[in-house]
Formats: structure tokens, C-alpha cells, sequence
């Protein structure tokens, strides 16, 4: 839905500038399994999760994110929650381009260490049907196995697309590749892993219906101290406004 934002008071002059439009959207959802970047962030239980956003006219945008997981994985949080804001450059009808920033916090329970942490991504849209994205993390949060051991630098490649097959049922999938660069030899050397999934979605309204099949390389488990999610099914079903 949207609405037009303006300012209390005596009518505008000529020469007094008004709010822009803004268009307001969300989400809200309930998924068998958390899972982001090839990890279950939800250690394969169920999550409730909620997204608002605002954008303009001129392309800004900027929202707020938010997910349960489980309070038993690293850092020992109940809930992520995500900040955002960004741009998005229109380049004819069918191609689109946009950068960001997040930054992303654990919050909730009583946390030892934190895993917070900012990234920025730039990616391209076609149709919005196709996304090419490259994500940097300047500070991401290294584990080795179950152990926390220091803080590097990352970078994420990832693509997503879907495909309209007929009366609201579309052909899902997307891959990815998570590398970080290490800061020493062993434990703390350079390494990546990739993942990806393939699925169905049926839109109806406002409704959508997610249903796919993750993989993930076993090296994930050497970056993170969560469950990957490899060879494994996961449904998501949502309603959007």
C-alpha cells in the first residue's frame, strides 16, 4: 500500500518543498527452516519471520528485517534482526541495478560474544525475475567448527532467479559461493564454500508458497558453528502487503 507523506501546518508555498511519496511493503512468514547461505540459522525447526520497508519514487529504499532462530546456536540469541538501506537505478524496463548496506544483530538472551555484523552489496535485476549480487563483509564473524575465533573479511556471490511456468507457479533457484579471506595458516587460512537450492513456488494474491532442496558443501562447517543444510527440503509460505 502507499501514502503520501507531507507536512503538518499552513498550506505550501511555491517555494517550500514537500516530502516525496513513499511507498510502504512488507512480509510476513513462517518457514520449516531458517536457512541463509547453505546454514540453518534455526537448526531445522521451524521460524516466524517479518520484513518493512519504505521506497521512493526516485529508487531509495530502506527497511527492517526480523527472524527467530534457535537460541541454542551461536552467539545464543533469540531473534536476528536486520537494518537496510539502499538504492536502485532503473536502466530501461527490463534491467535494474541496486547497492546497500545492512548491518545485522543478534538480539535477545544473554550473549558471551557478538556476531553482529555490516555488509555491503551491489547487484543486478533483470526483470526482477534474475539477481547477480557480490556482497562484501568487512568484519564477518569466523568459526572453526564450534569454536569462535576471530573476525576477517568476506565476500558472498550469489544468483537467484525464477521462471514462470504457468498460472502462478514458477521454477526456483540459486546458487552461491561464500569465501573468507582468513587472517593466518591452519585454522585461520582462506577458505569458502558454495551452496544453492532448487524448488516451486505458487503465487496466489498475496500469498506465496516456497517449497525447495538445499545444498551445501561440508567446508561450511569449518567457517560456521551452525547446521548446514545439505540435501535437505524446506517450505516457506508467506503473505505480503
Amino acid at each position: 500500500m502507499a501514502c503520501a507523506l507531507v507536512t503538518a501546518g499552513a498550506p505550501q508555498s511555491a517555494t517550500t518543498a514537500s516530502w516525496p511519496q513513499v511507498s510502504w511493503g512488507g512480509n510476513l512468514a513462517v518457514t520449516s527452516d531458517f536457512i541463509y547461505r547453505g546454514l540453518s540459522q534455526s537448526s531445522g525447526s521451524a521460524a516466524l519471520q517479518a520484513d518493512l520497508h519504505a521506497d521512493t519514487p526516485g529508487g531509495a529504499f530502506g527497511g527492517v528485517w526480523a527472524s527467530t532462530r534457535a537460541h541454542d546456536l551461536d552467539p545464543y540469541a533469540g531473534y536476528d534482526l536486520e537494518l537496510y538501506l539502499g538504492h536502485r537505478l532503473e536502466f530501461g524496463s527490463a534491467w535494474a541495478a541496486s547497492v546497500s548496506a545492512r548491518s545485522r544483530y543478534y538480539v535477545g538472551r544473554t550473549q558471551e560474544l557478538s556476531d553482529d555484523y555490516q555488509e555491503v552489496s551491489g547487484a543486478l535485476i533483470w526483470l526482477d525475475r534474475w539477481s547477480l549480487s557480490l556482497s562484501v563483509i568487512p568484519n564477518a564473524p569466523r568459526y572453526w567448527y564450534q569454536s569462535r575465533i576471530t573476525r576477517s573479511p568476506a565476500w558472498v556471490a550469489d544468483t537467484t532467479g525464477q521462471w514462470l511456468i504457468g498460472h502462478g507457479v514458477f521454477a526456483t533457484g540459486g546458487a552461491g559461493y561464500y569465501r573468507s579471506t582468513g587472517s593466518g595458516p591452519r585454522r585461520f587460512a582462506a577458505t569458502g564454500y558454495g551452496y544453492g537450492n532448487a524448488g516451486l513456488a505458487l503465487e496466489r494474491r498475496r500469498w506465496r508458497l516456497d517449497f525447495g532442496y538445499f545444498l551445501t558443501q561440508k567446508q561450511a562447517r569449518e567457517l560456521f558453528s551452525y547446521p548446514i543444510a545439505d540435501h535437505h527440503f524446506a517450505g516457506t509460505v508467506s503473505w505480503h502487503f
